[in-house]
């Protein structure tokens, strides 16, 4: 893979980009040729995988509590981790192979690889392309059913980088491919889908429709001149109420997962401070700023694993009983 030379007026290959963690061993320890491509992977910036994590591990739980097993499968929980890693990294790097010339236009992404020409459009082909045969061997370790169903999901990731030129609602099509978790952590235990599966699939639908309008509340202006779709436009001055309706709608479509899957108490309890949680951010959500909109944003793996963590939970104590 071949850098490609950088434009005086471009950003230095290790200036951190706005949404990454500040100080991050990417930006501090990495080699500097190895930057870029830690950077078009997201690796300095990992609420991005949790949040494709963390559906997964939503399943992965409810299945345990179906199964009637003391915990969710930690093997299978330790690959979700990294296929997580490795499959967002490649990913964001189709995405910002499509979105190159648009994120060039807008203030928050046109330092990234692509667009500040750190990096060539053809090095970055090579290195998704590569990310792509490592989540394939991560998939295989799973049943037939999952390995199908895994690779399914790469129709949704195909189309998701067009869809904010197209619709006014691209986090939806954004859930569909982030949730599909929700649908493989089920699938492992049982080898095939059931209610609760397509339940907390729906859930986590509707929650990233919601974290992600908060996402986009950073680049409306950006956004309208570059002629770029997102929810936060489209939902403008009721972007709160909005918002406040997915998380809503996210809780019972999780609860009645909860209910189907025959969770006890702490799985309730862990609902509950899911629920309280995203009410929180509901109630900041009005006339926030960039930086209070990506702290929002970055939240919800906070929000996401009380879920995770009550249904872990909630499988261990029965092992008590």
């Amino acid at each position: 893979m071949v850098l490609a030379s950088k434009p005086a007026d471009m950003p230095l290959v290790d200036a951190p980009l706005p949404d990454a963690l500040k100080g991050h061993w990417v930006d501090t320890r990495a080699p500097v040729w190895l930057r870029p491509y830690l950077k078009l992977a997201r690796i300095d910036r990992p609420i991005g995988w949790w949040l494709l994590l963390l559906p997964c591990w939503w399943a992965a739980g409810l299945a345990a509590i179906a199964s009637g097993s003391a915990f969710p499968n930690l093997w299978h929980g330790l690959l979700f981790m990294v296929g997580a890693i490795v499959m967002r990294a490649a990913g964001s790097t189709f995405n910002d192979i499509v979105d190159r010339k648009l994120d060039a236009q807008v203030a928050r992404t046109r330092g990234r690889p692509l667009p500040s020409g750190q990096i060539t459009t053809r090095s970055a082909a090579l290195f998704m392309v590569a990310l792509s045969l490592v989540g394939l061997l991560i998939l295989v370790q799973f049943n037939r059913f999952t390995i199908v169903l895994g690779i399914a999901s790469l129709a949704i990731v195909a189309i998701y980088p067009f869809m904010k030129r197209i619709t006014n609602m691209p986090q939806f099509v954004l859930g569909l491919a982030f949730s599909w978790g929700g649908l493989l952590g089920w699938s492992a235990v049982f080898g095939q889908l059931d209610p609760p599966a397509y339940l907390i699939y729906a859930a986590a639908i509707v929650w990233t429709i919601g974290y992600d309008t908060i996402y986009a509340m950073q680049d409306i202006e950006d956004d309208v001149i570059a002629g770029i779709k997102s929810s936060a436009r489209y939902f403008g001055a009721w972007t709160r109420e909005a918002v406040g309706f997915c998380f809503t709608l996210s809780v019972a479509l999780a609860g009645v997962a909860t209910w189907s899957a025959g969770g006890g108490a702490m799985a309730w309890i862990g609902l509950a401070a899911f629920a309280a949680h995203l009410a929180w951010q509901v109630s900041r959500i009005q006339g926030a700023t960039s930086p209070v909109a990506l702290g929002l944003f970055r939240s919800n793996r906070n929000a996401g694993l009380l879920l995770a963590g009550g249904y872990a939970l909630d499988a261990l104590s029965r092992s008590f009983l």
